[in-house]
């Protein structure tokens, strides 16, 4: 039986995609650690990240880019993200184990596991894949808009990001359906307003 596990990371942050993994491991991987990404130091997850893409079966990655995101809301993109993942697998699992309450739209069984990145190895395992992805595209995207921190906060609305979209407003890849980054976005444009009226 090809059993699939799957997870998303990037719900949360204001800006950046949706990434989320799928994982088919063999029966006897040797991965020693394997978790929730979020518990893992930036150092193990990436010594597993290796590990796992080197041991799986088969593994891939599923993304929603910000525009798809603000045009389907988030959580519609998560599904997305995960339903991509699955289907760029290279087979068709038997069974897809999802983290969380909802499942996608999948060609196969599904069960969902609340906190099942905690204790199921191939949603770990999927867990830790999207994560590092995610991470790496956003500290590269901190090279083009470093003004918001994204090498550190990833996106997430930590108190420097908040300032920082306050202070130079949104980008182009901040998620403008959520509530801090129309904020921003308003005062952009009522700046605009009044120095074109000044």
């Amino acid at each position: 039986m090809i059993c699939a596990g799957v997870d998303e990371v990037g719900r949360g942050p204001l800006a950046g995609p949706v990434v989320a993994a799928a994982v088919v491991l063999p029966k006897n991987y040797d991965l020693v650690g394997l978790t929730d990404s979020k518990k893992l130091t930036p150092k193990k997850r990436l010594c597993l990240n290796k590990a796992i893409r080197e041991q799986a079966l088969y593994w891939s990655i599923g993304r929603v880019e910000v525009d798809e995101i603000d045009r389907v809301n988030i959580f519609n993109a998560a599904l997305l993200a995960m339903q991509r993942a699955v289907e760029a697998l290279g087979v068709v699992p038997d069974i897809s184990l999802i983290d969380g309450k909802w499942a996608p739209r999948l060609g196969c069984e599904t069960r969902t596991l609340i906190k099942g990145d905690l204790y199921e190895p191939t949603i770990s395992a999927a867990s830790i894949i999207a994560k590092v992805e995610r991470d790496k595209e956003m500290c590269a995207l901190h090279l083009k808009y470093p003004r918001y921190g994204f090498n550190t906060n990833k996106g997430y609305a930590t108190a420097q990001h908040l300032t920082a979209l306050e202070s130079f407003g949104a980008c182009e890849i901040h998620r403008k359906s959520f509530s801090p980054v129309r904020e921003a976005l308003g005062t952009q444009s009522r700046l605009t307003f009044d120095l074109k009226e000044s």
